[in-house]
């Protein structure tokens, strides 16, 4: 599928949007510069973990062929892969940054991931769950250099279903760093090297098996903001293909993580409860509304996925999926499993488990599934310390939502700042809180209107009273 053209809408940095995100840092109290103590811990560490598989006793798969995909520019890389299509079906290696390895339960860098909790991103750059030294350098899978990994091996059967299971910690080498946009263009080229080739078959196979099982993966166009020539460039795009294969990957391992730890009666899901049948069937009711309706011999997940993201009835659709499941958490727990292990959205247990780098959670999941798999006790410092980890991951969860918000906020405020008394077109999305829903055209903005009637899925004309890069808040109303 050739990559579409994002809607883009360029906004110049100027000194008031600098300012409003800075107070926006201030504002939510978000870390700064790592304590040195923290910094000298991981500049130390970074030197002293051996990455040769004799020393270390690790597996040696540096003959593996394995790759990395991320958005262009990503230093912290937590995952490589290596895909190979057999007669049967397939042989996935899926390689996670053995961040275990560089962080000492209690030291001081543990400490402080404590209370960071993940990677915060922001318009003006990011916050690091841990120091650069490690994040993005000694435990990064960057390409050319040997480094650690737990490195799951999932052999697959033609409907890439997995049929055996390993995860060992390993040495392993990536070959190349591709971007989405470059890995795409080389699929649809025909020139993509194997792994790539093969990521096809899988993600279309794993779209398959999340349907049997009941799951969804909505794909909405999300805004994001991203610097461009001085200032900052607004995308709202749905993923490209490969995107949601590499995404099923991550599924296929946190589900697999998942298994592991109800087996071995311990570790902590990422859970969220079934959609209340009030809210399925008010759900029903609007695609009918709004002349899409989601016909019962069709499963919400293939739904969902038959949509056209540029129908304007769509777009209101999905507005309102996103709000059906809710809920989601993290659940520990050591001997009795969860009442309702599901994360109903995926259709299974599930369990964060392969991005160590940036998300706390999943430095635990990794050393608890390894021990699982090969048979040893999980180390006592990671079962004591479970009980901890929902609270930390919920305050953190907590904080990057309203960092997003905040940050959007503001720069769409930026967008339409000097432009007050223009009007625009937009796409009425549903209502909340007693306030339409609008997505702009153009620039592809999304606000709330008061005291706007107008049905979902609809076309209006809206005119800007105000725009505040400030606080970000936004003042529409109807164009006559």
């Amino acid at each position: 599928m050739p990559a579409r053209r994002p809607r883009l809408a360029p906004v110049r940095a100027h000194d008031a949007l600098i300012e409003s995100l800075a107070q926006l840092r201030v504002d939510l109290d978000l870390p700064t510069a790592f304590p040195a103590e923290v910094d000298a811990a991981a500049a130390s560490t970074a030197r002293s973990v051996p990455t040769d598989p004799a020393e270390a006793g690790l597996d040696d798969l540096r003959d593996l062929e394995f790759l990395t995909m991320d958005p262009a520019g990503s230093t912290d890389l937590d995952q490589a892969m290596h895909l190979e299509r057999t007669p049967t079906g397939g042989i996935l290696h899926y390689a996670i940054a053995d961040v275990p390895a560089y962080v000492e339960p209690g030291g001081p860098i543990d400490a402080e991931a404590r209370e960071r909790g993940q990677t915060l991103y922001a318009a003006d750059g990011r916050v690091p769950l841990h120091p650069v030294a490690i994040s993005e350098d000694a435990a990064s899978l960057l390409p050319d250099r040997d480094r650690r990994a737990y490195v799951w091996r999932f052999e697959l059967d033609e409907g890439a279903r997995p049929v055996s299971k390993t995860v060992r910690r390993a040495v392993i080498r990536s070959r190349r760093q591709w971007t989405y946009a470059d890995a795409q263009a080389a699929v649809d080229a025909g020139t993509a090297p194997p792994t790539l080739q093969a990521l096809a078959w899988f993600g279309a196979q794993r779209q398959e098996r999340e349907s049997e099982r009941g799951g969804a993966s909505l794909n909405v166009p999300e805004a994001r903001v991203v610097p461009d020539d001085g200032g900052y460039r607004l995308e709202r795009e749905a993923p490209l293909a490969i995107e949601d294969w590499n995404a099923q990957v991550s599924l296929l391992t946190g589900m697999a993580a998942a298994e592991l730890m109800l087996r071995g009666g311990v570790g902590i899901l990422r859970t969220m409860p079934a959609a209340a049948p009030d809210d399925v069937a008010a759900f029903r009711a609007q695609t009918v509304a709004l002349g899409l309706p989601w016909r019962t011999d069709v499963a919400y997940g293939d739904y969902l996925r038959g949509l056209d993201r540029e129908d304007p009835s769509a777009l209101a659709i999905l507005d309102v999926a996103t709000g059906l499941f809710r809920g989601a958490g993290y659940v520990a727990f050591d001997g009795t499993p969860p009442a309702d292990p599901l994360q109903s959205a995926i259709g299974a247990p599930y369990a964060h488990t392969t991005a160590p780098l940036r998300r706390l959670v999943d430095r635990w999941s990794l050393v608890v599934c390894e021990a699982i798999a090969n048979d040893r006790a999980v180390p006592e410092w990671a079962r004591e310390s479970l009980p901890e980890l929902p609270k930390i991951m919920g305050r953190s969860d907590g904080l990057a939502g309203r960092l997003q918000a905040g940050t959007l906020d503001r720069v769409e405020a930026a967008q339409l700042s000097g432009r007050e008394g223009r009007t625009f077109d937009a796409v009425v999305l549903g209502r909340r809180n007693g306030a339409a829903r609008v997505q702009l055209i153009d620039p592809p903005v999304a606000a709330k209107v008061d005291g706007l009637e107008a049905a979902p899925g609809s076309t209006v004309r809206l005119r800007l009273r105000s725009a505040d890069i400030g606080t970000g808040e936004i003042a529409l109303e109807a164009a006559g």
